[in-house]
Formats: structure tokens, sequence, C-alpha cells
């Protein structure tokens, strides 16, 4: 593993955000949806989420995610996405999102 510094760290925009709406993203390699995303001041993005195996559609409106929101925007097909989903692989390799355990303000960085 290598290290970085602090200032490497400080750079990376790692924000919390409301998902708005979740949609079926049936273009996809992997099964995925795409995300809308509140991230306050920073505004509303869209990114697609390799996470279908632990979340439905109806479960993602209103829950808090992270994502990293200054990588450049990436061409997925015909779908731009804006912000990275960050999450965790389990056991059998399904992403878990990360996410934190109260509301915080949505834009708010990680710190």
């Amino acid at each position: 593993m290598d290290t970085i510094t602090w200032h490497d760290f400080e750079q990376v925009e790692l924000r919390i955000g409301t998902i708005l709406e979740a949609v079926e993203f049936p273009e996809a390699r992997k099964p995925a949806f795409k995300v809308r995303v509140d991230f306050g001041e920073f505004g509303i993005k869209w990114s697609s989420a390799q996470i279908t195996k632990h979340y439905t559609l109806e479960q993602l409106p209103g829950r808090q995610i992270m994502g990293v929101i200054n990588f450049p925007k990436k061409q997925i097909g015909k779908f731009m996405s804006e912000f990275l989903v960050t999450g965790f692989a389990d056991e059998n390799g399904d992403i878990v999102l990360a996410a934190v355990d109260k509301p915080v303000p949505n834009g708010s960085k990680l710190v």
C-alpha cells in the first residue's frame, strides 16, 4: 500500500449527498442503477452505481451517501457519470454503500 500525505487526502472532495431519485440502467454492462444526488452547494449530480444486489429502487431515495465529486465526468455508454459513488464490497463482491449513521448537511466533506 502506498502512503499519501495529508495534502493529498485534502484534495479528494469526498462529500455527502442525498439520493433524490434512482432509476434502472438497462444499458449498463453490469447490473446498475442511475442515481441523482443532491450535494447541497455543489449541485445535483448523476452517477451510476452497481448496487443492485443490496438495494431496490424504492429503498434509495432519501438515503445519504458519500461520493467523490471532483473526479472528471465519465462517459458510460450514452450516460455521463458526474461523481463516484463509494461503497465496500461484501464477502461476495457486492457493493454496500458508504454512508453516515446520522443525517448531516448535503455537501459536507469527510474530514
